[in-house]
């Protein structure tokens, strides 16, 4: 009977978990929206801000600082990686830190020269325990996700940048492919480069109204931040999909496990009924034989 009241136990114990796990499911499904919508709503922007950009670049005579490698004897190289700040999303942040680690090590750099900008706990609780150094730390930043925090890391990035302190600088991310995929993506950001290579319209004469010169200073910084924000917002949504994914799959397993307790269970109970009659039945032969 112990052995009957363990599986009743353990039975108990997952359908507590099959109704934790839906409801995760459900919170899931519902930031998700939120996140696609505001993921969508920005896709626009930084499309059509890259598309002026690079008619900008397209003229003759067009040179910014941010354009080329700045001349200084700057080994060091930036990432700035975008994880989440909980788990429970499935192979969410691994698969992101293996192509992280891969393009680390096609840099072929000792390990001191790579510099992290780690945005998510996950992120920063991993590369905290490696042999990078860790620039700077943005814990919890999910929790008010918003385009002036995501502005001061590019900030960061442009002025390091600049001050020649890094020779190149990437942004780690997961892109929004659908509720069940995403593309893992380490862009280069900076130099910027093929910028509005895709335009076809170049030789039109446009007129400024500033010159061209304040119009790049202006612009081309926004593009860094817009494309950070750009990969904070798909990150957020891709996070909302694969934890809606992975509560699911749990869901279904512990309906699996469930199904096969109750089997285990009621061949423990015919087991246990079929012992008390065989006993019944030979007390009542020993009696009868006196």
């Amino acid at each position: 009977m112990a052995n009957l009241r363990e599986i009743r136990n353990r039975i108990g114990s997952i359908k507590s978990t099959q109704q934790i796990t839906k409801a995760m499911k459900m919170v899931a499904a519902a930031k998700l929206r939120k996140a696609q919508q505001k993921m969508m709503n920005n896709r626009p922007y930084a499309a059509k801000l890259s598309e002026v950009l690079g008619r900008l670049v397209a003229q003759p005579g067009t040179s910014h600082p941010l354009f080329s490698h700045i001349e200084s004897s700057a080994e060091q190289v930036l990432y700035i990686t975008v994880g989440s700040d909980k788990g429970l999303c499935g192979a969410f942040n691994n698969n992101l830190l293996k192509s992280i680690e891969q393009s680390i090590s096609e840099q072929n750099m000792p390990d001191k020269d790579i510099h992290i900008v780690a945005i998510g706990r996950k992120m920063t609780k991993y590369f905290s325990k490696q042999k990078y150094t860790v620039a700077a730390k943005h814990e919890g930043f999910f929790d008010k996700l918003n385009y002036a925090s995501t502005s001061n890391i590019a900030k960061f990035a442009i002025d390091s940048y600049l001050n020649g302190v890094y020779k190149d600088v990437y942004i780690c991310y997961n892109e929004f492919k659908s509720v069940i995929a995403q593309n893992r993506l380490v862009e280069h950001v900076l130099p910027v480069q093929n910028v509005g290579k895709e335009q076809n319209d170049t030789n039109i004469d446009y007129i400024y109204e500033k010159d061209q010169t304040s119009i790049l200073n202006e612009l081309v910084p926004k593009h860094i931040a817009v494309r950070l924000w750009k990969a904070v917002l798909e990150s957020n949504a891709s996070e909302q999909g694969a934890r809606m994914t992975a509560m699911d799959n749990a869901t279904e397993n512990a309906k699996d496990l469930e199904k096969s307790l109750k089997l285990q269970y009621n061949r423990a109970r015919q087991d246990s009924i079929t012992t008390e009659l065989t006993e019944i039945v030979s007390g009542a032969s020993a009696l009868e034989g006196k």
